[in-house]
């Protein structure tokens, strides 16, 4: 079930909704101005990796473990 984010193009409005089915889609509105004119915004995700993973991909910072700025000291 996934989350979609809106822009109502009547008052400029976002927000987000979970559509669990079509009919969820049909019967949105702007919960600002009950408007019906609605865009799909582009919606960024974020995904969740094992420290594992990070070790093996990133570079080794000079002060020990994996660096979480690689390219800010100068070592890639």
């Amino acid at each position: 079930m996934p989350i979609y984010e809106y822009r109502c193009e009547d008052c400029g409005q976002r927000f987000e909704r979970l559509i669990r089915n079509v009919e969820d889609r049909s019967a949105l509105a702007c919960p600002a101005c009950g408007g019906g004119r609605l865009h799909t915004e582009l919606s960024l995700f974020a995904t969740r990796r094992s420290t594992a993973a990070v070790s093996a991909s990133a570079p080794m910072c000079p002060a020990g473990g994996p660096c979480p700025t690689p390219g800010a000291c100068g070592l890639t």
